[in-house]
């Protein structure tokens, strides 16, 4: 048996039946389903457009990965506030206690891993040079999902983050360009772990065709990246109810109990 209502801002996979492809997208630009929505998907798209223009002097590409400079820094600084703002906004509407004498942190952020499945994510870069163009930039978390205390699953362009944060002179030339894409990849994740491909725009809502498509995975919000969503969901993990019935209930969404996830 699946899950009976949508969690708040936790977009996952739906059991076919009837109506399940309606149900399994609707609920996300519900009002009650993620307060402003709109605000962190509108962050992630002016982050990935200033990324664009850093492509516009260095070239994305196996031989440019290590390129570091105070632009490329500054994005890496931004990208991964707004990750952290992410993080905290799926706590804060959902059941989370923040833990005593200090903040919360990396070990608190992979409790979401368990319910988003954020390590089986993989994002494609298409104008990538080069052999890696896949990044999967929270792939250390997967083999240790739900596990606590375990050693072995940092995140090495996070660490570049809180390592150039505190010691800019001394560790300048880790916040390099594929630290810095990795990180935006991660920030798409996020998003699409929350909201799939919504963009929250203020335009109508119209039925979309296409043909052809020359790039592998599927398009994700914005225009610069692709993006593969898990496939490793079970049973019991998967939404399971008829939106056009749940919709008109009062009580239609779940809150996630992350206090019962080990950290």
């Amino acid at each position: 048996m699946g899950i009976a209502k949508p969690f708040h801002r936790n977009f996952r996979a739906i059991k076919q039946g009837p109506n399940s492809g309606f149900s399994g997208t609707a609920y996300i630009t519900d009002s009650e389903y993620a307060e402003n929505a709109e605000h962190y998907v509108r962050a992630f798209t002016l982050i990935q457009n200033d990324l664009g223009s850093i492509f516009e002097y260095v070239e994305p590409s196996d031989e440019c990965r290590k390129a570091y400079s105070y632009r490329i820094h500054a994005l890496l600084m931004r990208t991964c506030i707004e990750i952290e703002a992410n993080f905290k906004a799926i706590f804060a509407e959902n059941i989370f206690t923040p833990p005593i004498k200090r903040m919360v942190n990396i070990n608190d952020y992979r409790k979401v891993d368990v319910t988003h499945h954020l390590s089986s994510y993989e994002v494609m870069l298409p104008i990538w040079g080069g052999s890696q163009k896949v990044f999967r930039p929270f792939n250390p978390w997967r083999v240790a999902r739900g596990q606590p205390n375990t050693s072995g699953t940092s995140l090495s362009w996070y660490q570049a983050y809180n390592q150039s944060k505190h010691d800019r002179f001394a560790k300048f030339k880790e916040a390099n360009l594929e630290n810095l894409v990795t990180a935006v990849a991660g920030l798409l994740v996020l998003i699409s772990s929350q909201f799939r491909d919504q963009e929250f725009s203020a335009g109508s809502v119209g039925l979309a065709l296409s043909g052809y498509d020359i790039h592998p995975m599927e398009a994700a919000t914005g225009s610069l990246f692709r993006i593969k969503y898990p496939e490793d969901w079970s049973d019991a993990e998967q939404y399971d109810f008829d939106w056009s019935i749940l919709r008109g209930s009062t009580d239609r969404f779940a809150k996630i109990d992350f206090d019962v996830i080990p950290s």
